[in-house]
Order: C-alpha cells, then structure tokens, then sequence
C-alpha cells in the first residue's frame, strides 16, 4: 500500500525557474491582464448601453466577455503573486476552488460559443423569423443552460479530484491547478479521475463542437444560395470572428485535455495554458469589434458623446 500523506498546500512551479525571467514575466502578465480587463469591462458596458447592440448577437457577446474576465480572473493574479513570492504555494482548498471555477468556466464558454453558433445559424437561415424565434426570454434561456450545467459538471468533476491521494509529491508542474499535473503527481485515485477527465471533455467538446459545426453547415449552404454578392460577404463577415474564435479556445483545449497526462504532455501543456487563460480573453474583444462595424460605429457614438460633454 503507498504511504498517503495529508495534504495542506502545494508548490506551483509556474512558468520557469530561472529568477531573471519571472520579473520580465510578471511585467508582461500583468499588463495582459489589464489590457484584458478593460477590453471586455469595455465590451460589456459598450453593449449595455448603445441601442445599436441590442440583438441577441450582442446579448450573447457581453456574456462571452464576462466570463472571460472570470476565467482570467481565477488564474492570473495567483501566477502573477508567485512569479513575484519565494513561497510559490496554493493551499490545498484553494486549489480545489481554483480547480472548480475553471472546469466550470471553460464548460460556460465553449457552450456559450455553441449557442453564439446557433445564433448565427438563426440570423443567416432563418432572418424572417428571428426577431420571433430568438426573443430576449429565449435567449436568457439558452444562455442560462451552460452556466447550469457548467457549474453542475464542475462541482462533480473537482469532487473527483477530491478524490485524488498523494504520497509526499506535492510540487505542480503548472502555474495554476490543473486537472493533468494534479493527476501526475498522486499516487491514489488516479484511474478513475485520468478517466472521468478525458471522457467529460470528450463529450462536451464533441457535442458543442458538433452544434458549431453544423450550424456552420447549414450557414455556408444558405449563403451559397443567395445570389447577392454583398449578402454573401455581409453574412460572412458576421461569422469570420466567432469561427477565429471557436477555432483558437477549442484547439488549444483539446490538446490540452484530449491526452493521457505525461511529464511531457504536462509541460507542453503548460505553455499551450498561457494562451488559453491569458491571451485568447484579451483578444476577444479585439477579435469581435476591429472586423465588426456595428460595434466601432458604437465606439464611436460613445466617444463623441463623451466629448460632448466635456
């Protein structure tokens, strides 16, 4: 029988080592964070108030935008505390928390990018009867079901993690808790959690990727059929940010969560993690407005008014 240990606080090795570099790496993370908190606060009060932002794109938009501050939020002001502490620790019920909030995070968004897929697919294939189909109450329905569901299948998959024993190993190789480096380091329960893991993912990548996909099917025949050239790009146009999206979250987690953790799955995932939790929630709100022009005609109403009243 291994000799479990009780477990108080771990060590996040973080992104590197080497002390000259953790300066220059938290002046960068920490200008990143920023640049991400403001874009997508900026989002989410842009389309609060401009009536211009008032469709259920939009609507699904500033949700998006929350919950990336939310998902930023959970890992980088912990990695930019260690990159500047000697310690480095993360109590053992602060990892389960920071465990939870991003499983449960990351099950929010990628159902979120679904249902922004099926809005498009609504708007392009069916524009006579959107205005009645996708009702303010419908999508306070839709977007209500992953955070439901997202915080449900997180609560059981941390319950597992829970359920992970360790034998004196107590270093993550990460910068946050994760579910691949924490199923690395223990000696007990690794089976079912390594398994419970790919599975869920596996599932819930599959069938939201599987409703992007689809509507996106659906969306270039319609457009095909369309004989204007100028509603051929209009439509497009309204779907090239979410697809870049979709593509860049989906791509980055599925590498991530898709393998078996190894000591060198775990480090490559480690930088595939900086992109996914730091860069994609500040190119966000770039991505959805420098290619969409309702939202820089709102930018710009909002700063002419500002100017105003000055």
């Amino acid at each position: 029988m291994p000799n479990f240990t009780d477990v108080t606080e771990f060590l996040l090795v973080g992104l590197t080592r080497r002390q000259e570099l953790q300066v220059l790496f938290f002046v960068v993370f920490l200008v990143v964070y920023m640049v991400t908190l403001l874009g997508n606060i900026g989002m989410i009060i842009l389309i609060s108030v401009s009536p211009q932002l008032q469709s259920p794109m939009y609507f699904f938009l500033s949700h998006l935008s929350f919950v990336d501050v939310l998902f930023s939020s959970n890992v980088t002001p912990k990695m930019l505390e260690n990159l500047l502490s000697e310690t480095k620790t993360i109590s053992y019920v602060g990892c389960l928390i920071q465990c939870y909030f991003f499983i449960a995070l990351v099950h929010v968004e990628v159902y979120i990018l679904a249902v922004m897929a099926f809005d498009r697919y609504m708007a392009i294939c069916n524009p006579l009867l959107y205005g009645s189909k996708m009702s303010r109450a419908v999508c306070v329905r839709l977007i209500s079901v992953p955070y439901v569901y997202g915080f449900s299948v997180s609560l059981i998959c941390t319950l597992w993690t829970y359920g992970l024993y360790f034998c004196g190993n107590f270093e993550i190789n990460h910068f946050y808790c994760a579910d691949p480096p924490l199923i690395k380091i223990a000696c007990g329960g690794v089976h079912i959690k390594e398994y419970t893991m790919i599975v869920i993912a596996g599932i819930n990548f599959t069938y939201s990727l599987s409703v992007v996909l689809i509507s996106y099917t659906l969306i270039v025949v319609a457009v095909l059929r369309m004989r204007s050239a100028d509603g051929r790009k209009k439509a497009f146009s309204t779907c090239g940010s979410h697809l870049t999206d979709v593509s860049m979250f989906y791509g980055t987690l599925i590498f991530m969560y898709l393998r078996r953790p190894t000591e060198e799955s775990v480090e490559q995932g480690k930088m595939v993690a900086v992109f996914y939790t730091t860069v994609i929630p500040m190119l966000n709100p770039m991505i959805y407005s420098l290619r969409n022009k309702d939202v820089k005609e709102a930018v710009s109403k909002a700063i002419a008014k500002a100017n105003l009243r000055k």
